[in-house]
């Protein structure tokens, strides 16, 4: 893959996978107001996969909060598959999310006291998926089918992260969020999570990375840079 220049726009025609408009979010301690999204708009298409950067504080990790409906911004609404997903009440919004969003983070989605196939299987009770790929195929492709019955805390870094994206693609979605996905990982392992994430994208699946790495960048279909809570020119 080979990086675009900066745009909030899908860079082919394909059918929106999720779409931002118009996003603000504020937040205030005492006196003082930070505006951490100032009127952010972001399309995604399926098969894309699209890296957001920026400095530090600039509105990265509130923007994929967002877009996951883990948090709710103070105007403009997030679509996913072209459904309204904020300003919606929690348990609406809880449910669209597990039928339609997978989450990735450095600090890993597996629940510590299940196994990595437990992990899989309880995403498959949530939001159950017939045509979703099946446990084993999932393990199989991020390289972990001898590790099913392994608990999150006897992974090395490199398998933790592999079966974190597998729960992300567990409930077969139609957009995979990453904040930060690689930033603990050395170079090599670095390397296969992002070939993991483009092989998602290569299936269909839209690919929203959040990251301050280059080779993440340098991977992308597609860059976004925010600056001060606003999409760079």
């Amino acid at each position: 893959m080979t990086a675009a220049s900066s745009a909030a726009g899908p860079s082919e025609g394909g059918a929106l996978a999720i779409e931002a408009r118009s996003l603000y979010r504020f937040f205030r301690a005492g006196e003082e107001e930070t505006l951490a999204l100032q009127g952010v708009s972001l399309a995604v298409a399926a098969g894309e996969l699209v890296v957001v950067v920026g400095p530090s504080g600039s509105g990265k990790s509130t923007l994929l909060a967002c877009l996951a409906g883990l948090d709710e911004p103070d105007g403009g609404t997030v679509l996913v598959a072209g459904h309204r997903l904020s300003h919606r009440p929690e348990p609406v919004r809880a449910r669209m999310r597990a039928q339609r969003i997978g989450i990735l983070t450095q600090s890993s989605n597996l629940f510590e006291h299940l196994t990595v196939g437990a992990n899989l299987a309880f995403v498959r009770a949530v939001a159950p998926s017939p045509s979703g790929p099946a446990d084993l195929d999932l393990l199989h492709r991020v390289g972990l089918d001898a590790r099913s019955a392994a608990y999150p805390d006897e992974l090395s870094g490199g398998e933790a992260a592999r079966a974190g994206l597998a729960v992300a693609l567990a409930g077969d979605p139609v957009v995979v969020l990453a904040d930060e996905p690689t930033g603990e990982l050395d170079t090599a392992t670095e390397a296969e999570v992002l070939a993991l994430l483009a092989a998602a994208a290569r299936n269909g699946v839209a690919v929203i990375v959040a990251s301050h790495s280059p080779a993440v960048a340098a991977a992308a279909d597609r860059i976004v840079r925010l600056d001060d809570g606003r999409v760079a020119a």
